[in-house]
């Protein structure tokens, strides 16, 4: 079925009925009636000329004519819904538009002289920045909350594009003021091995597993489990559990400087490789202002502690 012939609403009803395989949760969740669900659903069969969902009193489920149907449909309406955003943020901002910029690191500091030299270059673009939770590091993006993305590496989604590199820094280990570990001088990965660390919580939005384990790992250097025994999807959650004594973390460096309590302790973790971060940005979502934006941030170094460009080309 041509996209182009289809209602976006229909479009949007299907996909939500689709994610939710209940009439009454879809209709509540669109704003819509019950019926209102059901005739959408109707048209599209009647089009198609076959059974999109099987119901019963008790279940829905999407047929194989369902299942290809919503795989057709969703990354399109997607990048259609994207477009139109696009095109309303120009009508609003005018020709130079406004750049959505999210955040995984709270340390604005490291990026600032980056985007500095941008609004330097492109003074009529207003530049708007999200702070973005690690429980759900790529759902803005996907979502087309955000066009770029400056996150710790590695990322390896098919539907992002990994751009320059834009600095470095050291993990430490957050801990309770009264932990063990609270007056060690330094602490590595092997010392996760005998207490319990935070994962975050399954869900629909759980990062994948090698973007976790690259700030928090699954096994110690020498090959011993670490065990996730507490669960948190952002940093405030997590920080007040850490003081509970509910776990212990490694965290990115820039926590020391903007999450100081008497409650917790950072000890340096001397033998950890640093975190590297990186601007990113959806595949389908890649604009002008994307690509000016990492342009930019290729060129405008942050130094390293060595005093060598980050990101630099070879």
């Amino acid at each position: 079925m041509d996209l182009r012939d289809l209602d976006l609403r229909d479009i949007e009803i299907f996909l939500t009925l689709s994610a939710e395989l209940h009439f009454g949760r879809t209709a509540e969740r669109l704003h819509v009636s019950q019926a209102r669900v059901s005739q959408v659903i109707g048209k599209l069969e009647r089009r198609i000329g076959g059974k999109l969902f099987e119901r019963s009193s008790r279940t829905v489920r999407l047929t194989p004519i369902g299942v290809r149907l919503r795989d057709d449909l969703q990354t399109n309406y997607r990048d259609l819904r994207a477009s139109l955003g696009r095109a309303s943020r120009a009508t609003r901002y005018g020709d130079a538009g406004i750049l959505r910029l999210g955040l995984t690191s709270s340390d604005l500091e490291q990026v600032r002289p980056l985007l500095d030299a941008f609004q330097s270059k492109y003074p009529d673009c207003q530049v708007h920045l999200e702070h973005i939770h690690f429980g759900n590091p790529f759902g803005a993006l996907r979502g087309d909350e955000i066009d770029a993305l400056v996150s710790w590496l590695p990322i390896h989604e098919p539907d992002l594009v990994v751009g320059p590199t834009l600095y470095e820094e050291p993990f430490v280990l957050l801990v309770g003021a009264d932990h063990p570990l609270a007056q060690r001088e330094s602490a590595s990965y092997e010392d996760l091995a005998d207490y319990g660390v935070f994962g975050v919580p399954p869900s629909d939005t759980t990062p994948p597993d090698y973007w976790a384990a690259a700030a928090v790992p699954f096994f110690t250097p020498s090959g011993r489990p670490i065990a996730r025994t507490a669960h948190a999807a952002n940093f405030q959650d997590l920080i007040l559990l850490v003081a509970a004594g509910k776990a212990i973390t490694p965290v990115h460096g820039h926590a020391a400087r903007y999450y100081g309590r008497p409650d917790v302790a950072y000890i340096p973790m001397p033998d950890v490789p640093p975190a590297r971060w990186a601007l990113v940005w959806r595949r389908s979502g890649e604009t002008d202002l994307v690509r000016d934006l990492a342009e930019v941030f290729a060129t405008g170094y942050v130094p390293d502690s060595d005093g060598d460009p980050i990101g630099a080309p070879n």
